[in-house]
């Protein structure tokens, strides 16, 4: 299928550094209240790109669940494909993708599990059919079928259904904490503004503009 006239046009006014806060998480923040605001589908949805040892990267969809000045965390199975990468490579990448708003933010750093504390309590703050579905899930292994995780969630529903969901000690979250973040504006003609926040040496974010 040649796909060569597919063809946006970007109808932004562009991005100058005058505009950019000094912050990145702060301008994350602006930029994800726009995305909120613009009511967009799913806005703290994020691909999650990781490398194991086998040096073949894998990349995936999860959920932003919160962000301040030391990173940005999601939750998961400590067990999972991911999970085993990280091990392997504590190093990662995000790309958030907004393209109603002709925007993207790519994020790259280290990552590693954040404190058991805070996985119980979002554990906690969670539905109960999502801390269900925690317990029934042997995230990235092979299945026979559908009906066999439906089997397994229906014999934890009835387990627990008296009390409350016990933390399981395979699941949490993990923190990315970020080295390099860039914002990405969509321009007319392809021109697209591109401004990357690095850390230099004595730990102070530096701004620089890229070539689209």
């Amino acid at each position: 299928m040649d796909l060569t006239h597919l063809r946006g046009k970007y109808t932004t006014k562009g991005l100058e550094e005058k505009d950019l806060n000094t912050n990145p998480f702060k301008q994350f923040e602006i930029w994800f209240n726009d995305a909120l605001n613009e009511k967009l589908c799913e806005p703290n949805a994020m691909s999650l790109a990781t490398v194991g040892k086998d040096m073949m990267p894998s990349i995936r969809t999860v959920l932003l669940k919160t962000f301040d000045e030391d990173g940005f965390v999601f939750f998961t199975n400590y067990k999972s494909k991911k999970a085993q990468q990280i091990e392997e490579n504590p190093k990662s990448a995000l790309l958030f993708s907004w393209l109603e708003l002709e925007r993207q933010i790519k994020i790259e750093g280290s990552i590693e599990k954040i404190s058991k504390t805070k996985s119980l309590k979002y554990f906690l703050a969670r539905p109960k059919g999502s801390q269900l579905g925690a317990w029934v899930s042997h995230q990235s292994e092979v299945i026979s079928s559908r009906s066999l995780l439906e089997q397994k969630f229906d014999e934890m529903k009835n387990k627990f259904a008296s009390g409350e969901v016990p933390f399981p000690s395979f699941w949490g979250g993990y923190i990315v904490k970020p080295i390099r973040v860039e914002f990405w504006q969509g321009g007319q003609d392809r021109l697209h503004d591109r401004f990357l926040y690095e850390k230099n040496e004595s730990g102070k974010w530096e701004i620089s503009r890229l070539a689209p």
